[in-house]
């Protein structure tokens, strides 16, 4: 402990004054106290499961438009963007900014409605602008036509709905202190686009720490704890830790529990070190689809609706509804949090297109809500057909690809079930033993839910067996993601987002990604392998072997990236038992390997 904390102490800030053993003793012993608390902490937040997460500012009132033209990216990225000077940027969106149809009651009643159990806004974007009334750095919304505060509206209506409360603050990213990093077209600071390639700025420009540290101490710490003084959040909200040194981020941290109830949750997007968060929870990447293994206990995604935070009349990338409840429900069968987002506009009002998703949700989770709150994973193998979550003594099967014949086996389970029945109707259905391994049930012919029906099994006994191996369906498309792998040390993970759920820093013929899998009867499929790549120019062999016998193939350059691609690697017919697949690599032309998602298993009669 002593030798970590002395490492997040001085990385970054060589000359940090130490001394040595009692520094650290001091912050190891506030350190070990905050996690003591972890898990009471943690207790409304792991019951919850689903969030609202709402970028609403200035930068709204532009809705993704900019002298007349459509804005790619992020909308709330406007400012950094466009590069618009920040006095430009005071006349136009901060002075008018006026949203008069703003109601706080409303905001909170579409995320009540729509099953969600917190609500975080942005109380500080990386625009600097406070979306409230800031004695502690006063560039807030006392400058704006609209001259209310929306932070303390959305607080006591968050009370009224009984919903938990919290704020995004950007504590390391603001565009508009000369001090802070990001800002590098008024006043070519680091930590913006201009150095990208170098992102640790402190290590090639350490003359600007101290105007970091002067940031940090007049504007990010002050406003934090006025927030904390104010508004008496239930969770705090942080991003970019990147863009500072890993001991301010850690300066912030400590001035953060120093003075804020141990009931506060904190994200760990405030300070990481490597991979570890120093708050309580992690985050996945933005707008994740698939889910990577996550090694913290508590963890949590932040998908939106269509693909920009802030609001953009231009994104109409609008994903159903359906997207989000399989999605939580998938996030839930790993453990997770859904934070789920929306930008509201201008003037105020969210987007219907946004409203009528958020009531598709919570119309099904008014019904199906016992199988998402307060559950864990169930730690069965991975089921072709959709997901399984626990609560207490009953297991509830997510499925997603309802089986044609309504005959649904459930791979690994072994247990002892009382009562068996769909949640949305209560009607039983039958269950039995598959051999020793393994479970069938009969469900009703026709889907009752084509984007998620519910089963419930309740357990006669709270333990039951499960297997380790994955249970191939013999009629139907295996996808087997690399997410779901055994991989090898040194291999990392893509952030979850569309054709980003990949391996990667695959540079090395002696990592591999392998399945375990069985069959309960032969099979013959048609073996490929989706993948992407680091450029263009990339090539390469690759091998996937299964059961010992190597199939090799190769790929060749393309103009294609981020998209998917596909490569037949054989056909094979596999016998009744276990079977072991691995993919390995050859040889390759560029940084690394191609970035597998996932290996597609074909019956060769449906192909």
């Amino acid at each position: 402990m002593k030798i970590l904390l002395f490492l997040f102490l001085s990385l970054g800030r060589f000359d940090l004054p130490l001394d040595s053993i009692a520094a650290t003793e001091a912050l190891s012993g506030w350190w070990a106290e905050s996690q003591k608390q972890l898990d009471r902490r943690m207790a409304w937040y792991n019951e919850a499961k689903f969030g609202c997460f709402i970028h609403w500012g200035v930068y709204s009132l532009a809705g993704g438009e900019w002298q007349g033209a459509p804005v790619r990216g992020y909308a709330e990225h406007l400012m950094r963007i466009k590069k618009i000077p920040l006095e430009q940027y005071k006349q136009q969106l901060v002075e008018p900014f006026n949203p008069v149809d703003f109601d706080a009651e409303e905001w909170m009643r579409h995320a009540r409605d729509a099953g969600m159990k917190y609500f975080i806004v942005t109380a500080k974007h990386h625009d600097g602008f406070a979306m409230y009334f800031s004695d502690a750095y006063p560039y807030d919304m006392r400058q704006t036509a609209f001259n209310r505060d929306p932070m303390r509206e959305l607080r006591a209506a968050a009370r009224k709905y009984g919903l938990k409360f919290g704020f995004y603050y950007s504590h390391a990213f603001d565009w508009e202190h000369p001090d802070a990093p990001g800002n590098d077209w008024d006043y070519d600071n680091p930590g913006g686009d201009k150095n990208r390639a170098n992102p640790d700025w402190w290590l090639w420009k350490p003359d600007f720490l101290p105007r970091a540290d002067k940031y940090v101490t007049e504007k990010s710490i002050p406003q934090i704890l006025e927030l904390i003084r104010l508004y008496k959040p239930d969770i705090m909200w942080f991003d970019t830790p990147a863009k500072l040194p890993l001991y301010q981020n850690i300066r912030i941290l400590k001035a953060i529990r120093e003075v804020a109830p141990e009931t506060l949750v904190i994200n760990g997007r405030l300070a990481r070190f490597g991979a570890q968060n120093l708050g309580d929870y992690a985050n996945t990447g933005d707008r994740a689809a698939y889910f990577p293994p996550v090694q913290s206990k508590y963890w949590e995604s932040i998908p939106t609706t269509n693909e920009s935070y802030g609001y953009s009349r231009y994104d109409l990338s609008h994903k159903p509804a359906a997207h989000f409840i399989r999605l939580l429900a998938s996030a839930a069968a790993k453990g997770g949090n859904i934070l789920m987002n929306v930008g509201p506009m201008g003037n105020g009002k969210w987007d219907e297109i946004d409203v009528n998703i958020f009531k598709e949700i919570g119309a099904w989770l008014k019904i199906n809500g016992s199988s998402i709150y307060g559950v864990t994973s169930a730690g069965i193998p991975q089921q072709n057909w959709g997901v399984i979550t626990r609560k207490n003594n009953s297991l509830y099967l997510h499925v997603y690809k309802y089986p044609a014949e309504g005959k649904l086996i459930i791979g690994g389970l072994s247990a002892y079930i009382s009562k068996a029945y769909l949640l949305a109707s209560k009607k039983p259905v039958s269950i039995a033993k598959l051999g020793d391994n393994d479970m069938i049930l009969t469900l009703p012919m026709q889907c009752p839910d084509t984007v998620n029906t519910v089963v419930v099994l309740n357990l006669k006994k709270s333990e039951f067996r499960v297997g380790d191996k994955r249970l191939l369906e013999p009629d139907d498309v295996n996808e087997l993601l690399v997410f779901d792998a055994d991989v090898s040390k040194g291999l990392s993970f893509g952030d979850g987002k569309t054709n980003r759920n990949y391996i990667a820093n695959w540079n090395s013929s002696d990592r591999t990604i392998q399945w375990k899998v069985r069959l309960l009867k032969p099979a013959s499929y048609a073996v490929s392998i989706n993948y992407n790549k680091v450029a263009a120019t990339d090539a390469g062999t690759v091998f996937v072997e299964i059961d010992g016998k190597d199939y090799v193939s190769n790929y060749s350059p393309s103009a294609k990236l981020l998209e998917s691609e596909q490569i037949d690697i054989c056909t094979v017919t596999l016998d009744a038992g276990e079977h072991t697949i691995i993919l390995k690599g050859g040889n390759f032309n560029g940084s690394q390997y191609l970035r597998p998602m996932s290996l597609l298993l074909k019956p060769l009669e449906n192909r």
